[in-house]
């Protein structure tokens, strides 16, 4: 049966999705919450194809399936038109961390395209400065637009994205994006007209290329479609949540959400014309450390407007261009050094199309695509960009045309009296490269990258052909908590008991200590701590489940001290909980330790039961 059809027909037996107040899932079973618990059918659940079996339990009616589990709550969840009312993983991360996390969720998915078309873009930087190529030409409009489609685009990219993270409609983030860059309110702003809305003004900014507005759009879209979903009826339902979303969403991110970057951006450019003319050396230093944020929110269109005015008044540009050449270069040195350290292939090959793209003058690839992602690649890109801005703004190099700050544009900053405006670019050039390189190198550190993660799950189908290409006839387990061992059979849980997941053992611990059993990776910790999936270097697929029912606790009691993709050894702490506390409130603290990949050996031998510690033998794998 497919997870569609197991959906399906569950919903039909617990009463429907209208008898569903709320559905969460552990490892193993669906939690449902219901209104009405007489309208579930149990007995009918359990005989469902692909279903272990079916408890009313805690208050909650818990459907076990086993190790598809999240699958088929994904589909349940898709059929019923509802939001699962499981919780965000209690990461502790707060304030910048939790921001750099939303953005990487959001910019994996498109790193691809950024790359792709910021390496397009590359090619005709090179292409026309060295003439291979005339700006003029039909072949240059058709690549040029090739290359910009997925910049002026990208609120569509991440309107999409976004949803995902923030667990709304995609379709109808879509459309918010449509309605920001809608030819008609872009020639109403380029016409220089205004626009209000029920007599509210509002400001017209550029959304091309923009990030945190339709960021901040999607956002406020996930809290007002969830409203409507819950309290609009059923009847009305396909037709009424994504008006009332759109009427509601819409003007508020034209009015205020929208225009935040604009205007912030307007009010950096006064600040910033001040300091040019008290403290002119100061603009590039800050403007080179900080574009990485001017750019992702927007507020360069300000100052690139600024810097428009200033060169017709005065005949050079000082405010912006300066400080972009340093941050560029810094970016590409930064990137490079990543593709220098990093083991990860497809981190490699990433950030060395990326930082060529920097040098071309083609920086959203290597920063949504590498340095948002990474911390300590975008302090390498910060300290790298202020260092080389502050050596422009010493040195005082100006710009007398328009251009794009990479290394075929230098020649824009000839002019005036001297040619040393020049010569102090290549200087700048230089000087934002080495510093950005060589300050990424030192910080670098494998564990802390957020493609880790992402390399895990792409390689993740080589790594276990490789893994279990390594064909040994036997492989042992050491027990990971001290304590009495039992077979599963004793264990009060069909899920468990029955080896519907696997055969494996249980054990009562004696202390409250869970220690890696063999030297492998971390596959998995389950967001209440409760649970930890490990991969042995064998091959051998083990789940470790502290307690029966314990992912009511919602964290409570549990430390966790490693992570996903983490590398373990035998021994290693992987997680305490308070055994004495959890065994008050009545939980029962009886430990499966379940081979999940239990069909890919011959045999899984328990070792004896009674008295074991971390250096027993509880489970052996033959092969």
């Amino acid at each position: 049966m497919s997870y569609n059809k197991l959906a399906s027909a569950i919903i039909e037996q617990v009463g429907g999705a209208e008898n569903v107040s709320n559905l969460t899932h552990c490892v193993t079973r669906l939690r449902f919450n219901l209104k009405n618990d007489e309208l579930a059918d149990t007995e009918k659940i359990k005989n469902i194809d692909g279903v272990v079996g079916c408890v009313n339990k805690g208050g909650q009616l818990q459907v076990i399936i086993g190790p598809h589990v999240k699958d088929v709550h994904d589909e349940v969840v898709k059929l019923g038109n509802m939001t699962s009312g499981e919780k965000g993983e209690p990461d502790g991360k707060k304030g910048f961390a939790k921001f750099f996390d939303i953005i990487a969720a959001i910019f994996i998915p498109i790193v691809g395209a950024l790359a792709g078309s910021g390496m397009v873009k590359a090619i005709l930087a090179v292409s026309t400065n060295f003439g291979w190529m005339t700006t003029d030409s039909q072949t240059y409009f058709i690549l040029n637009i090739m290359g910009d489609a997925v910049f002026y685009f990208l609120p569509f990219l991440i309107a999409f994205t976004a949803a995902k993270k923030f667990n709304t409609s995609p379709l109808l983030a879509l459309v918010f994006a449509g309605i920001l860059l809608h030819p008609d309110l872009t020639a109403l702003r380029v016409d220089g007209g205004e626009a209000a809305f029920l007599g509210i003004p509002i400001r017209l900014a550029t959304y091309s290329s923009s990030v945190i507005p339709i960021i901040l759009i999607v956002l406020l879209q996930s809290y007002v479609e969830r409203f409507m979903q819950k309290y609009t009826p059923n009847v009305v339902k396909v037709f009424v949540v994504p008006m009332v979303t759109i009427l509601i969403v819409a003007p508020i991110g034209l009015i205020a959400l929208g225009p935040l970057g604009s205007i912030l951006g307007d009010y950096l450019a006064i600040g910033f014309t001040f300091l040019d003319e008290r403290a002119s050396w100061l603009v590039p230093m800050l403007v080179g450390g900080l574009a990485p944020f001017l750019v992702m929110t927007g507020m360069h269109y300000s100052l690139g407007a600024v810097q428009a005015t200033q060169r017709a008044a005065v005949g050079y540009g000082s405010i912006l261009t300066p400080g972009t050449l340093s941050y560029n270069m810094a970016q590409a040195g930064a990137v490079l050094a990543v593709a220098v350290r990093t083991k990860n292939k497809k981190l490699k090959s990433l950030a060395t199309s990326t930082g060529v793209s920097c040098l071309m003058g083609i920086s959203e690839p290597a920063l949504y695509g590498v340095t948002l992602q990474r911390k300590r690649t975008l302090a390498a890109t910060v300290i790298g960009g202020a260092a080389a801005g502050l050596y422009a703004g010493i040195t005082g190099i100006k710009t007398y045309s328009a251009g794009t700050s990479n290394i075929f544009s230098l020649p824009i900053y000839m002019g005036g009296d001297s040619m040393w405006s020049f010569y102090n670019a290549i200087f700048t050039v230089i000087v934002a490269i080495v510093v950005g390189f060589v300050v990424s190198i030192i910080l670098f550190k494998e564990e802390d990258t957020a493609a880790k993660k992402e390399s895990d799950t792409s390689s993740e189908d080589n790594e276990s052909e490789t893994i279990h290409a390594q064909i040994n006839e036997k492989v042992q387990m050491y027990s990971p908590l001290n304590g009495i061992a039992m077979p599963l059979s004793k264990v009060e849980d069909d899920a468990f008991s029955t080896e519907a997941m696997g055969k494996g053992i249980a054990i009562d611990p004696t202390e409250g200590k869970v220690v890696s059993p063999f030297d492998g990776k971390v596959a998995m910790v389950f967001k209440t701590k409760h649970a930890l999936g490990l991969v042995s270097n064998e091959g051998v697929e083990v789940l470790i489940h502290v307690g029966i029912d314990t992912v009511r606790l919602d964290g409570r009691f549990f430390e966790s001290f490693v992570k996903e993709g983490d590398q373990i050894k035998k021994g290693d702490i992987l997680l305490t909980f308070e055994a004495d506390e959890m065994r008050k409130a009545g939980y029962d603290l009886t430990t499966p330790i379940i081979v999940t990949n239990t069909s890919q050996y011959l045999d899984i031998v328990e070792g004896q039961g009674g008295e074991v510690d971390n250096n027993t033998i509880i489970l052996t794998a033959i092969k």
